[in-house]
């Protein structure tokens, strides 16, 4: 009779462990060391039942940072009034942002284009990572003409939400405009900062926010890791 492979063996313990509720979504596993010490085995074993699971979709390998139980992906809604923070509250997920950069420069010509501002017009760079019950869930940034909102980059640094900061600065209301949804992968520094892969696919949106008045405040561009959001078309 044939014996069952020990690597086999683990991820079925591991995986009859998650059933029971021994570990939750979103949860981090013990590492491959302890991992390897409890069952006896080396790492090179662990590592098999571990990728095993990954490619059944039972866990999410995160660089630098571990295995985790796999979590449902947080539903997205793209509409005239996204909301960041709203939507993941709605998700039941405690919203977070973390930011990158915070950088005054000359505008581009898409930039210029896209805000209604002149050739080399000074704009505001928010740039950061969105996390969703404290997974980063997306890689943005965030363009804002200076000159009509130069309160804006103090405010960012204590507010993390852009609602929260336009409204400080002036702009009670606004709406999207318009949203362009691509496909991508991720490139390496985008990797690192998602926990993802090099090279995992991740969902691109570049929106255009404007005031109800039809002035553009922000031109944005987001990418989602493809395994932890999924994008809907709200009705508005």
């Amino acid at each position: 009779m044939a014996r069952t492979p020990v690597w086999k063996s683990i991820a079925e313990t591991l995986e009859n462990e998650i059933a029971a509720g021994h570990y939750s979504a979103g949860d981090k596993l013990p590492t491959e060391a302890q991992l390897a010490a409890r069952f006896g085995v080396n790492r090179h074993t662990v590592r098999h039942a571990l990728a095993d699971m990954a490619e059944r979709g039972l866990v999410q390998s995160r660089r630098g940072a571990g295995v985790f139980v796999a979590a449902e992906p947080t539903l997205y809604p793209i509409g005239k009034r996204v909301r960041f923070h709203q939507n993941i509250r709605a998700s039941g997920r405690l919203p977070e942002k973390r930011v990158l950069r915070l950088q005054t420069r000359p505008c581009d010509a898409t930039e210029a284009e896209a805000l209604a501002l002149d050739p080399g017009t000074s704009v505001l760079v928010y740039e950061g990572l969105s996390l969703s019950g404290g997974v980063a869930v997306a890689h943005f940034e965030s363009v804002f003409p200076a000159t009509r909102l130069p309160g804006l980059a103090d405010t960012l640094k204590t507010v993390s939400s852009v609602t929260e900061a336009l409204r400080q600065n002036g702009i009670a209301d606004y709406i999207r405009a318009e949203t362009r949804i691509t496909a991508e992968r991720a490139s390496p520094t985008q990797a690192l900062h998602l926990g993802i892969s090099e090279g995992a696919p991740l969902l691109r949106t570049v929106g255009l926010n404007v005031t109800p008045e039809g002035e553009p405040v922000e031109r944005g561009i987001t990418w989602f890791a493809g395994d932890r959001v999924t994008l809907t078309m709200a009705s508005d």
